[in-house]
């Protein structure tokens, strides 16, 4: 069944790209605004022999790792807090709800006045819009432990950290992996739009450069390399979460009865 899967989507692939490559050659699009498939490629070879490419490629992926690493820890000690501590959930509840809304972009004026346009400033954008993916998550999970369970473990005399060890975190790991994996996504793209929109070293200052330059083969070279980027960053955390979830029911396919 997977071979079955790969083999469609690599034939998918390849009518895009054979559709790519047709479109601009029978004249439906102009060339210098949607250069071929060919054209692409070849670009896409000359900046993988650029030094300056694979700098800002490690830039890129330094801001996605550092602020998914930040938001992931962050949501999961949050969300466990706010979950087990009596009656702060309802406290902070408004307070969630009010900031969760808020684009990541309508910060970038902040982030700039903050930091300039380094780093931190990236971080900032990306560990704001990951964290509530993995704190909304992380309450759910909390939310749907088994409170037999949880009494259960009570009259048996475990402690509070015991309780969160042995039933809450089983219970929550499936929303927390969920959380991680949609976190992952939005990192990239906030990394990504962050350094296209404010400068910030890596592929999206790239991207701007090559599009204020009119080098438009260029320019697609990277939006493609920002796809596979997505495409593998996608990839490697469901890798991840079949790994942690290789006893969970959802993953080994069981049917409860």
């Amino acid at each position: 069944m997977r071979g079955a899967n790969a083999a469609l989507g690599a034939a998918g692939l390849a009518a895009f790209l054979v559709l790519g490559e047709a479109v601009p050659r029978l004249g439906l699009v102009e060339r210098d605004y949607f250069p071929p498939t060919s054209s692409v490629a070849d670009a896409l070879v000359t900046e993988a022999g650029d030094t300056a490419f694979w700098t800002a490629l490690g830039d890129t992926l330094t801001g996605w790792a550092l602020g998914l690493a930040i938001a992931v820890a962050a949501g999961i000690v949050a969300g466990v807090v706010l979950s087990v501590v009596p009656y702060l959930r309802e406290a902070t509840s408004s307070t969630v709800e009010f900031l969760r809304p808020i684009p990541s972009v309508a910060l970038i004026p902040l982030a700039v006045l903050l930091y300039g346009t380094g780093l931190r400033s990236v971080l900032l954008l990306v560990v704001y819009a990951s964290f509530w993916q993995v704190l909304i998550q992380t309450l759910y999970g909390v939310q749907d432990v088994d409170p037999v369970a949880e009494e259960t473990a009570r009259s048996y005399g475990l402690g509070a950290w015991a309780r969160v060890r042995h039933v809450l975190w089983p219970t929550a790991l499936p929303y927390v992996m969920t959380g991680v994996r949609l976190a992952a996504a939005v990192a990239l793209i906030l990394a990504i739009t962050a350094e296209l929109v404010i400068g910030a070293p890596g592929l999206g200052a790239r991207i701007a450069v090559a599009q204020s330059s009119q080098a438009v083969p260029e320019m697609y070279a990277l939006v493609v390399v920002a796809g596979l980027l997505g495409l593998l960053i996608n990839v490697g955390a469901r890798t991840v979460e079949r790994r942690a979830l290789a006893w969970h029911q959802s993953v080994r396919g069981e049917v409860a009865v």
